[in-house]
């Protein structure tokens, strides 16, 4: 792996007494955000707990935006794609 390979990556590390240990570790505990710049790790933000640091690390999902009702294509006479022709009276009325 070349070195600027983990440049951008972004952790959460707890603050808190003792080494770093697993995010999972004391998940009440405020976090630093911290930011490799290629040479060592940067910290650009501190959050309340480990729920809010993985808010910031996995956003949700837009949510998918439902077609409104005039958006939607006009259907013809019948019921469905394979209808039965109609009869010539019935086209020209």
């Amino acid at each position: 792996m070349r070195k600027d390979a983990a440049k951008g990556r972004r952790r959460a590390v707890p603050l808190g007494d003792g080494p770093h240990r697993g995010f999972h570790v004391d998940p009440g505990a405020p976090r630093a955000i911290e930011e490799w710049n290629g040479t060592e790790w940067a910290v650009i933000g501190v959050v309340e707990n480990l729920a809010a640091a993985r808010v910031l690390f996995y956003p949700p999902p837009p949510e998918p935006e439902k077609p409104t009702e005039w958006d939607r294509p006009l259907l013809g006479k019948g019921r469905g794609r394979h209808r039965k022709p109609s009869s010539a009276d019935e086209r020209d009325a």
